[in-house]
């Protein structure tokens, strides 16, 4: 009997979060890598290990979600992808299965993480979209929305924005610093629907929630334009008054090109403790 050759497959996966207690799995409730790794170990017959590129919350829904996991080489992936949307469709849906490159890992390869929000801004709700929108019955601001969004822009430490995740191991605290790469609202036609469009190296948890609650503040004309700059540098938890609602995020898409922020981070780090240890040799001459 031939030893089996393991491959790494890539998933792009959609799901609606209404259906699940979250992404990431969790003892007694039921996630989307819990549902997905049960039915490929149902229809498959071994153990899997799936890796998500990212965690979201109860009732955020995914679009461009990618898995990554190993498998042995002669899986067939289309009747593999076939059957699970089959078995868990609508609720869950692989869009796209392929094998990837090696060395490919559906968290530590990606280099962004672009999400979208959806605001209904009308006195009436609108049915066919209640379960993919926040219903926002007083009227918006799209220009406030748009000022409101450009101190978020780049690299920032967003503590006052984020839950605070546990330490590591080392009893250091996890940073919380991240480079907004994109931040823009945009009304869909001459519709009532308003969407944020917002990319990032990576979010830490309630990132862009808490940032959509606040904008609607400003929108609102319940806080001013000028408390944000300082909201940021405060990194103060306590300031945030409104989280926006789970069910109107989506994780859109996931990025693979180009390199990770938090390498080039690294990169600039490590350059600049060199040019500091030449100069001192040069120094010390």
């Amino acid at each position: 009997m031939h030893p089996m050759t393991r491959r790494t497959a890539r998933i792009l996966l959609a799901y609606h979060g209404g259906s699940f207690h979250g992404f990431a799995p969790s003892p007694g409730v039921r996630t989307v890598l819990g549902v997905l790794k049960e039915s490929m170990e149902l229809i498959l017959r071994v153990p899997v290990d799936l890796v998500g590129a990212g965690r979201t919350d109860t009732g955020v829904h995914g679009w461009g979600q990618v898995v990554s996991v190993d498998l042995d080489e002669s899986t067939d992936l289309d009747r593999l992808a076939m059957r699970i949307n089959k078995f868990r469709g609508p609720e869950l849906s692989i869009r796209e299965i392929s094998w990837a490159e090696p060395g490919f890992h559906a968290r530590f390869s990606a280099t962004a993480r672009h999400y979208r929000y959806h605001i209904w801004n009308d006195r009436a709700p609108h049915p066919l979209a209640s379960e993919r929108s926040w219903h926002v019955r007083q009227p918006l601001s799209l220009w406030a929305l748009r000022a409101a969004g450009d101190p978020f822009i780049g690299q920032h430490d967003f503590s006052t924005f984020c839950r605070r995740p546990p330490d590591h191991l080392d009893g250091q605290p996890a940073s919380l610093i991240r480079n907004v790469t994109e931040l823009r609202w945009s009304r869909l036609g001459e519709t009532p629907m308003l969407r944020l469009d917002i990319s990032a190296s990576a979010f830490c948890h309630q990132m862009v929630r808490s940032l959509v609650g606040t904008m609607v503040e400003v929108g609102l004309h319940k806080r001013s334009l000028s408390d944000l700059p300082a909201m940021l540098r405060s990194q103060n938890r306590s300031l945030m008054r409104t989280v926006a609602p789970p069910h109107g995020l989506v994780l859109y898409r996931v990025s693979y090109d180009g390199v990770r922020w938090e390498a080039e981070q690294r990169r600039d780090h490590q350059r600049d403790q060199q040019r500091d240890h030449h100069s001192e040799q040069s120094l010390d001459e």
